[in-house]
């Protein structure tokens, strides 16, 4: 088959092909699906003709090099290149998105906080490429995608090349780029420089402010010859917002001097987060300075390149990403979350809590996750990372009074919820009505004291969004909501984050969403109340508060009162699995306080459910540095307790109608915590090539190495892989760099994992191997197995083998 003759559901090796993405001189872009790796991916093939050379397809091949040296969240990754009937293609991530050229052509000029916000995503990519030594030489708006979240994301390295060294003696590499785009010297024939990406960055940023290019030629020469001898120059009207600062940056980016230039694209990124900081002080309008000094675009900086406001990292965005998706598996989810064992072990915790009600018997994600499903997941993953790290911040007291009263927010919401199914919508949205609040506490601590002084002043007592407009320039609604948008967080989420205007209704809305929008805000007063009332006044306020929601929740207030007393218990609950501490006497601990003692309630009483929660603490994390002749004891212990743990989980499962797929992720996921792997990967015999072959797996960069594990069956009698399966034996190699052992290691092996210690558990059927479990360690001698271990590890083998027995 030739590339001419691609249709959609044809097929280019094992990817099959979905609808063309976009089309260029030299190639076409495909949308298709990796049905090994269960995801869907972009694939670039090479136009008839156009990779007849050997010096063509070297270039496509040095593309997918340039790409993989760097790994960046801004950079799309390559996954894999190949050849099929003389025509290269890549295999690239897939981003659903727009090119920033059909940004522009939709769009126009952009608002200069949105342009700047782009090109700083466009040169974090550019920095990360260049400290690899890597330039990329033909940056324009083609080749940068825009995905759902917002964030640029930089393309088609398809003619980089490495920077070339001061002290290299060997020829230059051309420098080529695109005409209108490319930089004087690199018109010039001069050899790669960071300085020519700085000098095309700045163009496209300049087109992204005006709405066009900036070099509008249609002869592609005449284009070259300006950039060659003219100073190009910014219009004199660039609209709203474009001042000189904004300006002079640009102009710098653009000199026709390269020494005049930023010294490196973290330069050029530094001067444009400094324009895009907030103005400091009061802010006497919603509108003064807001498409400026924008506070919403200096946050989203913040949390892009900083990342020290947990909830928005991007294994969250992946994981919503992922819950959303039709065709992202179920592994990807569980590997993702796995990636952070203290969100592991606390999404279990909170699974296996009172509040979830499971009884306590769930011990793996990969469970949890087909148990609860990807919404409910999603749900618990954002909760949780919104905790973490609260506790090393100077104003960690104002965080955990807020986000508790959030959490407290959301569970109430559940519980008053009439719907069982939509209980888990409930409940976020209840929670993210406070993400405003959040926000500001944890990025402007200051800025946060001040709104509270305006809206406590006894001179001019102002209202949340009054206060927040004056000292922001945003109510704290729309700046939740902002960062929700670029987070990527579903519609729906985003829709009762707006609280509703206005007085309840006197009847239930037949809108689901707007039903739980005013769900979430009776559950966020009734929030307020328990952190601000003294205990006394508690019980009359939340009456008042029911009464005021009862018609519009179609429910009595004496039923309401009583969901309350159990969204409160639900939340001590959840407090106790999610290792929430409070400090004696401060305004969470109130929310603590167990609501069956009414009235009663003293600050006594506040202490007491802090000290149920820390003893909790205590007792989970004891004892903290055991004894040395302990140490094996407890690590013994521990990983027993997990196996068996793990082993019930799948027995479980398979009681069910279960999915094989889902049972093989279970038995890998028990081996890598309980042993603490470093990677798990499950291989299966291919019939039509007999090659054992890599299908998923767990732990770092696990994708990248399933795709290179292969090795033949038939007639191997010299690879260690190969005779472990035909002999059926269980083998755990200690110290893989050993003479004998490394000459029985096949090549590519050697050249990718190349793992000192690591584990081999055969599958077979009659006699015959199916199947691999491979699992390994970085450490040489780091996995010490004793009988019982080996006993349990054989066990879920042989669960693997069942579920094969009964799935067909």
């Amino acid at each position: 088959m030739t590339t001419a003759a691609l249709h959609a559901s044809d097929s280019l090796g094992r990817f099959e092909l979905r609808r063309i993405l976009g089309q260029g001189a030299q190639s076409t872009v495909w949308l298709a699906f990796d049905p090994r790796m269960e995801r869907e991916v972009a694939i670039k093939v090479m136009r008839p003709g156009a990779g007849s050379d050997t010096q063509a397809i070297a270039q496509w091949l040095q593309e997918a090099r340039s790409v993989s040296r760097v790994a960046h969240p801004n950079i799309v990754a390559v996954h894999e290149a190949d050849i099929q009937d003389s025509h290269p293609y890549l295999v690239f991530e897939y981003v659903a998105g727009q090119t920033l050229h059909q940004l522009l052509s939709q769009r126009g000029a952009l608002p200069p906080v949105e342009a700047v916000g782009l090109m700083m995503d466009v040169l974090d990519a550019i920095a990360a490429a260049h400290a690899a030594g890597v330039v990329h030489r033909d940056l324009k708006p083609s080749n940068v995608l825009v995905g759902a979240n917002g964030h640029a994301r930089v393309t088609d390295f398809g003619i980089a090349a490495r920077i070339r060294d001061k002290n290299s003696t060997g020829p230059d590499t051309p420098s080529g780029g695109t005409a209108g785009y490319m930089s004087p010297e690199a018109a010039n024939g001069d050899a790669p420089s960071a300085c020519m990406d700085i000098f095309s960055a700045g163009v496209v940023l300049a087109e992204l402010l005006i709405g066009k290019p900036l070099i509008q030629e249609t002869d592609a020469h005449r284009a070259i010859y300006r950039v060659l001898n003219e100073q190009l120059v910014l219009p004199a009207n660039m609209g709203v917002g474009v001042d000189d600062q904004l300006r002079a940056i640009v102009m710098r980016a653009i000199a026709k001097d390269p020494v005049q230039r930023f010294a490196s694209a973290r330069a050029f990124w530094n001067e444009l987060e400094l324009w895009a900081k907030p103005v400091s002080g009061s802010v006497q309008g919603e509108g003064q300075q807001a498409s400026h000094h924008g506070t919403l675009e200096f946050m989203l900086r913040r949390i892009r390149h900083k990342s020290d406001f947990p909830a928005l990292s991007d294994s969250v965005v992946r994981i919503q990403k992922m819950a959303t998706s039709e065709t992202e598996s179920l592994n990807s989810v569980t590997n993702e979350i796995l990636k952070d064992v203290a969100l592991t072990n606390k999404l279990l915790r909170l699974v296996n809590s009172a509040y979830y009600g499971r009884g306590g018997n769930i011990s793996t994600v990969s469970r949890a996750v087909s148990l609860v499903g990807f919404e409910g997941i999603r749900n618990m993953a954002l909760s949780l990372v919104l905790l973490e790290h609260m506790q090393d911040k100077v104003h960690a007291a104002h965080l955990k009074d807020e986000f508790l009263r959030s959490l407290m927010a959301g569970s109430i919401a559940s519980e008053m919820c009439p719907v069982q199914h939509d209980r888990e919508d409930a409940f976020i949205g209840a929670m993210f009505q406070n993400l405003g609040r959040l926000l500001v506490e944890f990025y402007f601590p200051e800025e946060a004291r001040q709104i509270h002084h305006l809206m406590q002043s006894k001179r001019e007592s102002v209202t949340e969004h009054t206060a927040s407009v004056r000292i922001l320039g945003l109510s704290l609604e729309q700046l939740g909501l902002g960062v929700a948008r670029a987070w990527g967080l579903p519609a729906n989420i985003q829709r009762c984050m707006c609280k509703p205007e206005g007085s309840p209704p006197s009847r239930t809305p037949k809108e689901k969403e707007e039903r739980i929008r005013w769900l979430a805000l009776a559950a966020n007063e009734i929030a307020d109340v328990l952190l601000q009332y003294a205990p006394d006044e508690i019980q009359a306020r939340i009456i008042l508060v029911t009464r005021k929601y009862a018609q519009t929740m179609a429910t009595a207030s004496s039923d309401l009162l009583d969901r309350t007393v159990r969204g409160r218990q639900k939340l001590i609950e959840m407090a106790t699995a999610m290792d929430i501490q409070v400090a004696h006497g401060s305004m969470a601990a109130r929310l603590l306080v167990p609501p069956n003692r009414g009235s009663t309630q003293t600050p006594d009483n506040a202490i007491l459910a802090e000290d149920r929660l820390e003893n909790f603490e205590l007792q989970s994390t004891q004892p903290m540095l055991p004894p040395a002749k302990n140490i094996v004891i407890v690590k013994t212990t521990r990983v027993a307790q997990v196996l068996t743990a793990g082993i019930q989980d799948v027995t479980n499962a398979m009681v069910e109608d279960f999915k094989l797929s889902d049972v093989l992720r279970m038995i890998l996921e028990t081996m890598y915590r309980a042993l603490e792997f470093d990677r798990v990967i499950f291989c299966m015999r291919e019939a039509k090539t007999d090659m054992m072959t890599g299908r998923f797996g767990l732990g770092s960069e696990v994708d990248v190495y399933v795709k290179t594990f292969k090795f033949p069956m038939k007639d191997n009698t010299r690879e260690l892989f190969a005779v472990v399966c035909a002999n059926g034996s269980d083998s755990m190699i200690s110290d893989a760099h050993d003479a004998p052992i490394v000459h029985r290691l096949p090549e590519w092996y050697r050249k990718g994992l190349n793992a000192p210690t690591f584990l081999l558990l055969p599958l077979q059927i009659k006699g015959a191997a199916f199947g691999l479990i491979y699992a390994d360690k970085k450490l040489k001698g780091a996995l010490e197995l004793d009988e019982k271990e080996l006993g349990l590890l054989r066990t879920l083998r042989n669960q693997a083998l069942m579920a094969f027995k009964q799935s067909s």
